[in-house]
């Protein structure tokens, strides 16, 4: 019997897994009242944003893959939000700026994730709006035990929230000073929008009319009235280190909602992996396996060097891919068929060698030549400054608590509904709290360039080229997998290390998610200052140490992560059989998979 920090989940009637317990619970909750997996999704989405405020929030940004019991495919909720009217390459330099800020109220997009999740309610699931708000509106206003990492990221920027954001600063100290870990945390602000929502969709009759009301008051109504009123005179400090006015206004928000999307997808054995188009990094956990399929790489020792290196080095081929041609495709053509295709793989993958690659190699595709150049210059910037308050790349433990991540919500219920969600974005660290919502706005916009004529340059209503990315797979044809993970530019990258192992190793859910886990900061970082550490991978020490040195022998500039500190992977899987399976990471010991 092969040990596991915690059992694979097992049962027929649900599944419900997150980044953290509390959520989880909430989210069986649901499913036991009679809930489907949709209405438990959007429950537990609400719940995260009040239990891990420093990794998301209301006003940020949301992607899901969702499949109806009987669907041949998943199909993509597109919740990321869009550059504002006024958000142009001229208007930020003439603020100074040369890279757009990590934090601050110029590094917001038009909030996302709520329309998301109204949009996903509303056409699959079966509650009412009051029902699934009633747990975060419960936690917000009565409290809940604060995480550590909560108090972490507070108490590091306690002075600044009192100097800089006094509105953050008023809903995160209570009292002056950072909450106890474990304490009892309050968001009454939050609690109250979140009733006040709940008594707008109230007062008109029908389920789908009351959420269409919810939408409306948060999207034309009173929510986006507070944002416009506040960034009309609001000027705050971010991470360039100037305070700066933003420009995303109530007409922005009031002129966008969430969409429909088909997914993109690839062929891998008997497997076909789901992800959503480029305007996320989705796609490179596909461009990935493409180069793989062509390598043996399932007959490698999943643990050992050979496979490590193999993996890293077709993954540093595909985020160099990302960097020169992802983003949104409804603004640009994207070659993306070219960078899918089989044909395109076999010339990525003969770029692999022996030795750990230290250079910056996108593909060469006819006509976007100008793309793969500027990309590779960009690889080369001086980034050795570093970020300011409240910037910087998602991360796990072993990096600055006062940087923002991301959550992830994986559901399966017994009729056989699936959803994969990864919503982000809206950190307490990324901008300060409008008075009055109890909520921040998010920082997505820092994804773009100030560059003209790139797929990710700065333009009105574009899409910035988001780094979140639920996942689903189906086995023979039958969508059976929902699985992702937070982590920034780690998030495709983790996630292919475990669905290697479930494809070839054939681990059940927990055994993959417990096995070591490596990724690579070897290619342009998403977030600001967009650092590049060539040669970089990170590995946790339970890969051994024979691996590790075999690992630096072949040139890879290793840095060993603290035990258990990398990825916050969770999965739900159901059979062909109808029985269900799911499984959470025990790392940072948050994350918590619920079944019967």
């Amino acid at each position: 019997m092969s040990f596991t920090t915690r059992p694979e989940i097992t049962g027929t009637f649900g599944v419900a897994t997150s980044t953290h317990w509390i959520a989880s619970a909430v989210g069986m909750g649901i499913l036991e009242r009679g809930g489907n997996a949709f209405d438990a999704a959007v429950a537990m989405g609400m719940v995260l944003t009040v239990v891990e405020p420093h990794l998301n929030g209301p006003l940020g940004d949301l992607p899901a893959l969702i499949c109806p019991a009987g669907a041949e495919t998943p199909t993509v909720i597109c919740a990321q939000g869009v550059a504002p009217a006024g958000a142009t390459i001229a208007h930020y330099r003439a603020e100074g700026l040369d890279m757009i800020p990590g934090s601050g109220l110029l590094a917001t997009v038009v909030p996302g994730a709520f329309d998301g999740w109204m949009l996903m309610l509303r056409d699959h699931g079966s509650m009412s709006f009051a029902e699934v708000m009633a747990p975060a509106i419960h936690y917000a206003a009565f409290g809940h035990p604060v995480l550590p990492r909560v108090c972490a990221t507070i108490a590091g920027l306690a002075t600044f929230f009192a100097e800089e954001w006094p509105t953050s600063a008023a809903v995160w100290m209570p009292g002056g000073a950072a909450p106890a870990p474990g304490s009892l945390f309050c968001n009454p602000d939050l609690a109250a929008t979140w009733q006040r929502l709940v008594a707008e969709a109230e007062a008109v009759t029908g389920r789908e009319a009351q959420i269409e009301a919810a939408r409306n008051a948060f999207y034309r109504g009173f929510v986006a009235e507070a944002i416009g009123r506040y960034l009309e005179t609001a000027e705050v400090m971010d991470a360039a280190g100037g305070r700066r006015k933003g420009v995303l206004t109530a007409d922005d928000m009031a002129n966008w909602q969430a969409s429909y999307e088909a997914p993109l997808s690839v062929d891998y054995h008997d497997w076909t992996v789901y992800k959503t188009d480029v305007w996320g990094q989705g796609p490179t956990l596909l461009q990935s396996l493409r180069i793989l399929e062509g390598t043996g790489v399932g007959d490698l020792d999943p643990n050992g060097a050979e496979f490590v290196h193999l993996v890293t080095e077709a993954m540093k081929l595909a985020f160099a891919d990302r960097e020169a041609y992802y983003g949104d495709p409804a603004h640009t053509t994207i070659p993306t068929d070219t960078l899918l295709s089989r044909d395109y793989a076999a010339t990525r993958r003969a770029l692999i060698g022996e030795r750990a690659s230290l250079t910056q190699r996108p593909g060469v595709i006819p006509g976007y030549e100008a793309w793969a150049q500027a990309a590779i210059a960009r690889g080369g910037l001086d980034t050795q400054a570093g970020p300011g308050p409240g910037a910087g790349e998602p991360t796990m433990a072993h990096l600055t608590e006062k940087r923002g991540d991301t959550v992830h919500i994986d559901v399966i219920d017994r009729w056989g509904n699936m959803v994969s969600a990864t919503p982000s974005g809206g950190w307490l660290q990324s901008s300060p709290i409008i008075p009055g919502l109890g909520m921040a706005l998010n920082s997505r916009a820092q994804m773009f360039w100030l560059d003209p004529d790139l797929p990710t340059s700065l333009m009105p209503g574009r899409r910035p080229r988001t780094t979140l990315s639920p996942s689903m797979a189906a086995y023979q044809g039958r969508p059976c997998l929902a699985f992702g993970t937070p982590g920034g530019d780690q998030q495709d990258q983790w996630q292919l290390v475990y669905f290697l192992r479930l494809v070839h190793q054939g681990l059940n859910l927990q055994e993959a998610i417990d096995a070591p886990l490596f990724h690579t900061a070897h290619f342009q970082s998403s977030f600001y200052p967009r650092a590049t550490i060539p040669g970089h991978l990170m590995i946790e020490p339970s890969a051994g140490e024979a691996t590790i040195a075999a690992l630096r022998a072949k040139g890879h500039n290793v840095e060993v992560a603290e035990p258990w500190t990398v990825g916050r992977l969770t999965a739900a899987k159901r059979e062909k059989n109808g029985l269900l399976r799911a499984a959470a990471t025990p790392r940072l010991m948050q994350a918590y998979a619920i079944g019967r």
